[in-house]
């Protein structure tokens, strides 16, 4: 199993830069496939972005596409979403996510979850 934790949220202005973080514990880091997902008030749970146990493959929601970047330093058991061009939009509860598959762009694969991170955007 897999704990993880998220950081990196806080309150950004329009068109402005996010990167989140989320630390993993665990030596098994590099076989999980890891994900950040989203949660806005009165919203359903949005599946944001994917990278596989590599890191060489990559899913995004075309809502996101274009804008946010993320990545994985398996030395450092962390994975990263960076979020550019931020909109009112955006503003929801981040949450990072592992999957024992190398299912990184199935959102229904991710089992294990973090606490998660507000991100608000004004505008």
């Amino acid at each position: 199993q897999v704990q993880l934790v998220e950081s990196g949220g806080g309150l950004v202005q329009t068109g402005g830069s996010l990167r989140l973080s989320c630390a993993a514990s665990g030596r098994t880091f590099s076989r999980y496939a890891m994900g950040w997902f989203r949660q806005a008030p009165g919203k359903e749970r949005e599946f944001v972005a994917g990278i596989s146990w590599s890191g060489g493959s990559w899913y995004y929601a075309d809502s996101v596409k274009g804008r946010f970047t993320i990545s994985r330093d398996n030395a450092k058991n962390t994975v990263y979403l960076q979020m550019n061009s931020l909109k009112p939009e955006d503003t929801a509860v981040y949450y990072c996510a592992a999957s024992s598959s190398n299912y990184y762009y199935i959102g229904q694969e991710f089992r294990y979850w973090g606490q998660g991170t507000q991100v608000t955007v004004s505008s």
